[in-house]
């Protein structure tokens, strides 16, 4: 009996220390609840931070991180919406350290945070979790507000793919055939670099969009 008390807190160790290197630690946070420092803000608008979330206003502008450019790697997101339904996004794939909103819409991509596109009289390839106005969404998992959604956009060299909620809603291959544009707001044609830099978007006045995680870690080969 004294040998199985004796090995049963060994036991209890060694599934802490399991723990302890699971995938969950190579996660790389990069806000802290409490600032915006490593982020830089480009474009009208702002974002703030209250009560350790960070808050849109206005737009549409660009908060993106300054710590160099990421690829081959997941970026995590958790973000809700203040309102029923409101538009933002994470953008990925930025060529060059942004100055303007604008570069980084064409010449990036846009993974679209707006759950009824069809509202401002666009389709489904502008729903959450999409690459805006270039893919079409396998499913629609987003959730209202002021419901938390978890976004994982994977950047493996030209692939990306984007889960919300556990669910995925786009697998896209740099090449793949997109819709043709349809307006002077929606994204460039054309390929975009494998590393780039990233930053989330805050898109109107009327859109208020909060974030308590961003994160990454880098995939595993």
């Amino acid at each position: 009996m004294n040998r199985v008390i004796f090995l049963f807190p060994l036991f209890l160790l060694l599934i802490l220390s399991a723990q302890s290197q699971t995938p969950q630690d190579d996660w790389k946070q990069l806000f802290d609840g409490k600032d915006l420092t490593g982020w830089k803000h480009v474009g009208p608008g702002s974002m703030t931070v209250e009560d350790g979330l960070i808050r849109t206003h206005g737009g549409m502008g660009l908060l993106y991180w300054t710590g160099g450019k990421v690829g081959n790697c997941v970026i995590r997101v958790v973000f809700k919406m203040r309102d029923y339904n409101d538009n933002s996004g994470v953008y990925i794939r930025i060529p060059i350290e942004p100055r303007e909103p604008w570069m980084p819409v064409h010449y990036g991509y846009e993974v679209q945070i707006d759950n009824q596109p069809e509202d401002s009289n666009e389709n489904e390839y502008h729903v959450t979790g999409t690459l805006y106005s270039l893919t079409k969404p396998l499913a629609r998992p987003g959730k209202p507000g002021p419901q938390w959604n978890t976004m994982e956009i994977t950047l493996d060299g030209p692939h990306t793919i984007v889960f919300v909620n556990g669910v995925k809603v786009t697998d896209y291959t740099e090449g793949q055939d997109v819709p043709p544009k349809e307006a002077d707001y929606e994204p460039e044609h054309g390929p975009r670099p494998n590393d780039g830099y990233f930053g989330l978007q805050n898109h109107s006045k009327d859109d208020v969009v909060f974030f308590k995680e961003v994160a990454y870690k880098p995939l595993k080969k």
